[in-house]
């Protein structure tokens, strides 16, 4: 521990006397430790105002509260009862470790401390008699602290009785060893690779150096070593049995060890002898599911008819059903997945009666509860990196995105975006080498304000094929060692300058980022550098740098535990580095590798997370495209949240949020098609949605085409009145819309607009007697810089911005969105259907605690108004975009938002999707 680590854990134990923390007091804390380490360490000098900055950030942390749907079938309350009986050793060790080593602040561990409370009491008192089975999810953010929340649950679950302790860590030895590591760390409080089993002569880590503590048994059946996965050998060995002292296992999600595992576990068991099936008695287990979307999810799930009875029953795939098993062996079971993408768990299709589930146990739909973990203030998350527009229809808040983007198009000459897992790179991108410099930079900036010893990565992820990784790695040597030459001998023989080059580089990519963020984001310990200031550390920034490829051929590690000192390291790598595995003091990121998969996009993003003292220095260099689908991806996002906290205020459970997102019209973008066979049968309902076209074609011939439809058919309804500028129909026929939408050409990637689906929904609810009478209306813009003659009327052209202006054949909305959100309501809602939605709205927002602190809404939001709307009546908006920047076209570009009436029906509308269609929208991944 250097000194200002002592100075800022003696200041935090000072604070932790004040219910109130000013800048003041922090100054009052601070002269008395100075005074006393000055005392003890004259020789050590401690930068005050570093330290002032330092101790500002930490307690300048929010975290809001969870948002929950939950199901207590079978499920009897616990924790509040019992919570005084129970002796919270781990948790008291880990709090402890939290405050007065990690420097955590005392609202954050306060909210950690009571969101683990709720996750626990969701769970069942392991000491309750009988068979029993909870099934729960915790959504965070990518990189959000994830791993933090679940040691925390697994200290407190120790402490009331579970047993046994399974946390499925990733699919490659890295993330399994790196989980360990933590909870050795973190939890057990010795050094696995050492010794699994405990005893008091083990050498003692984290935790287990709170020796005031005592001597807190459990053991592992694994270790952080590399080779550390469970193994059967050493299982039979331990001079420990299950069910005494508890025991924790760190497992990867590979089909060999879960068999072992599972062969074990049912060796001691009792075996039934009329079904077969081996039990577990009493000994309670909790199994953790981190990055529960990843390969728990069984890909051939069940054929299903319309009404949810099985056709076609197919073995679950290996690694879901091994899990499924391990919780059907134990008498009582608890599992909570943890992810930041929990599409494809969402998909999940709920607990049922079939074959599959009675042999192999139910599948992993969280049926007994999720909870959605808000990220604290000082995350950075895609809404920060990326930005979010204003969009009335979620209330969110406007969101400009860091100025750390640097779009790269150059590259595709090197290394193309389809190639071959044998292309030969023969040099590298000049984009590639310039952020191999900015990452020097950045390094000797770092330096500059004293993060020597802090770790320093940069990830390259340019394809997912090993031998091109490896190349990429040979020809990135070459390159640092040609700077590293440069920067140590400049100007001497055959050496030319580069200091002037990178001096370029700092004044015009750091400067002006660097006041931008200072003024924008709350960091105190970002302070402005000069290059006189930065200069004199490149040689050591540049010399420290090694160069790894992290893939599943190369045999390079990222140890950053054996670099005290900190680890200065260029990561190149693909799926390796995409999922779970934390790049430490991960700054500098080139990243071209497409994917059009919701989960996928996020998971790859491991620029998310935590950039204390240096986010001003990050940098991520990607394509527009990508860039393009991440602002979509974080609106999708938002929206996914919200319906969720929407849900919760209206008291959902798991299965009506799963219910609402399988038949999500959106639902295709967001998770990957397994691989599918011979097609699947996809179902979607609009009841209480919006649809909408947000990709529109850049083609000429379907561009004019529709223009012509859609004029034509206003024609044909025939004179129209004025509504707030525009022109409205009323009691248009449902047929008459069908009628349109049959003819009319929507981009395949407005997935939400498709017409085939919505002509087919429409039908069906007319058939029921629903959606017969419709109000069209033609937008038309009150400060237009464009008119055209649209059905004999002057239409103000609407504008709207192309947020992939390079793209020659699609044209995406910016923030996935047409409408404009007054036009909901302001055309055909009542003055009674308005004050029901709004008032709605306002209870909505009352018991969100997360909003609270909010202006309350002044407008209705677009869930309650579609709720107010009579289910005979549809809204169709019209709206003409101004086509002046588009030169493939002379006419205005139109596009619809059809606003659904809430039906009791449900009705669901099928479509088939095969793998060739699937792949041609959203590629391989």
């Amino acid at each position: 521990m250097n000194i200002m680590e002592m100075a800022t854990r003696n200041v935090m134990m000072l604070l932790r006397q004040e219910s109130i923390i000013t800048s003041d007091i922090i100054k009052s804390k601070i002269q008395p430790v100075i005074a006393m380490l000055s005392n003890l360490y004259p020789s050590e000098i401690i930068d005050e105002e570093k330290l002032f900055r330092h101790i500002l950030n930490i307690n300048n942390v929010f975290v809001a509260n969870e948002t929950q749907l939950r199901d207590d079938q079978d499920h009897f309350v616990w924790l509040p009862d019992k919570k005084s009986e129970i002796k919270w050793d781990f948790w008291n060790r880990y709090n402890h470790y939290l405050e007065d080593v990690k420097s955590f602040s005392t609202p954050v561990i306060s909210k950690l401390n009571a969101i683990t409370d709720n996750i626990l009491g969701s769970l069942e008192d392991p000491s309750r008699p009988g068979n029993w089975d909870r099934r729960g999810m915790v959504v965070g953010n990518v990189q959000s602290g994830k791993t933090l929340n679940y040691t925390g649950l697994i200290c407190k679950a120790a402490d009331a009785g579970y047993k046994i302790i399974i946390v499925l860590a990733g699919m490659h030895n890295d993330l399994r060893s790196q989980t360990q590591l933590r909870l050795d760390q973190d939890f057990l409080g010795y050094d696995t690779r050492l010794n699994r089993e405990y005893n008091n002569s083990n050498r003692k880590i984290g935790v287990g150096n709170l020796i005031e503590h005592g001597e807190l048994v459990v053991h592992s059946l694994t270790s952080s070593a590399d080779n550390g996965d469970y193994n059967t050998k050493v299982a039979r060995n331990v001079g420990f049995m299950l069910g005494g002292d508890p025991v924790i296992l760190v497992v990867k999600k590979n089909a060999s060890v879960l068999r072992n595992l599972f062969r074990w576990i049912q060796s001691d068991g009792i075996k039934d002898p009329k079904t077969g099936d081996v039990t577990r008695n009493n000994i309670p287990l909790l199994l953790i599911d981190d990055e529960a979307d990843n390969a728990s999810i069984d890909g051939k799930q069940a054929k299903r008819d319309e009404n949810g009875e099985v056709l076609e029953e197919t073995d679950p795939t290996t690694i879901n059903r091994l899990i499924r098993q391990l919780l059907k062996t134990f008498q009582k079971s608890a599992y909570v997945g943890y992810t930041a993408t929990p599409f494809a768990n969402i998909f999940i299709y709920p607990p049922d009666e079939s074959e599959n589930a009675k042999k192999y146990g139910e599948d992993l739909f969280p049926r007994s509860f999720i909870i959605n973990l808000p990220p604290p203030t000082n995350y950075v998350g895609p809404v920060q990196v990326f930005g979010l527009e204003d969009d009335g229809e979620l209330g969110l808040d406007e969101q400009l995105g860091l100025p750390i983007i640097k779009i790269t198009d150059d590259y595709n000459s090197y290394i193309p975006d389809k190639h071959k897992k044998n292309y030969y790179v023969n040099e590298l991108p000049p984009s590639l080498i310039k952020a191999i410099k900015v990452f020097i930079i950045s390094c000797a900036a770092r330096m500059a304000r004293a993060q020597e010893d802090e770790h320093k990565s940069m990830l390259i992820h340019v394809t997912r094929f090993t031998a091109v990784q490896d190349r990429i790695k040979d020809l990135i040597i070459q390159e640092h060692s040609k700077i590293l030459k440069l920067i140590e001998f400049e100007g001497k023989d055959e050496y030319s300058s580069i200091s002037n080059e990178l001096k370029e580089i700092w004044k015009c990519e750091f400067q002006n980022v660097t006041q931008c963020i200072m003024d924008d984001w709350e960091d105190h310990t970002i302070t402005p550098l000069n290059w006189e200031d930065i200069k004199c550390f490149l040689f050591e920034a540049a010399a420290k740098i090694q160069i790894k490829a992290i893939n599943g051929s190369a045999k390079d590690v990222l140890d950053y535990r054996d670099h005290p000192k900190g680890m200065s390291v260029i990561a190149i790598g693909g799926d390796k580095l995409s999922r779970g595995i934390t790049l430490e003091g991960l700054s500098v990121s080139y990243y071209l590798r497409a994917s059009k998969m919701y989960d996928t996009l996020m998971q790859m993003g491991r620029w998310f997370g935590y950039r204390p003292g240096y986010l001003d220095l990050c940098r991520l260099y990607t394509s527009e495209e990508l860039v393009s689908w991440y602002k979509h991806i974080a609106m999708a996002n938002e929206e996914l949240r919200k319906e969720f906290d929407y849900m919760a205020a209206t008291g959902g459970t798991p299965q009506d949020y799963g219910l609402r997102v399988r038949t999500h019209p959106d639902g295709l973008q967001i998770t990957s098609s397994n691989k599918l066979k011979h097609g699947t049968k996809m179902a979607v309902s609009f009841s209480g949605g919006l649809s909408e076209t947000v990709v529109f074609h850049k083609n000429k011939h379907v561009t004019e085409s529709n223009f012509q439809i859609v004029d034509n058919w206003l024609n044909e309804l025939g004179s129209s009145v004025d509504s707030h500028n525009s022109h409205k129909w009323t009691k248009v026929k449902g047929e008459k819309i069908i009628e349109l939408l049959e003819v009319y050409r929507t981009h395949p990637l407005s997935r939400k607009a498709e017409t085939s689906t919505l002509s087919k929904y429409i039908r069906k609810l007319l058939n029921q007697g629903e959606l017969k009478e419709w109000t069209v209306v033609l937008i038309s813009s009150k400060s237009p810089e464009a008119h055209y003659s649209i059905a004999g009327k002057n239409v103000g052209l609407i504008r709207r911005r192309d947020d992939s202006p390079n793209d020659l054949k699609k044209w995406m909305l910016p923030k996935g969105r047409l409408l404009s959100p007054t036009d909901e309501y302001k055309h055909d809602l009542n003055t009674m259907q308005y004050g029901k939605a709004l008032e709605k709205t306002k209870q909505a927002w009352r018991n969100n605690p997360k909003k609270r602190s909010e202006k309350e809404p002044e407008v209705p939001s677009g869930p309650f108004i579609r709720e107010m709307r009579s289910k005979e009546n549809g809204l169709l908006l019209l709206y003409p975009l101004d086509h002046s920047k588009h030169s493939y076209t002379n006419r205005p570009i139109f596009g619809y938002s059809i606003s659904f009436p809430k039906s009791k029906k449900a009705i669901e509308i099928e479509y088939l999707v095969d793998t060739t269609y699937w792949r041609n929208i959203y590629g391989e991944d």
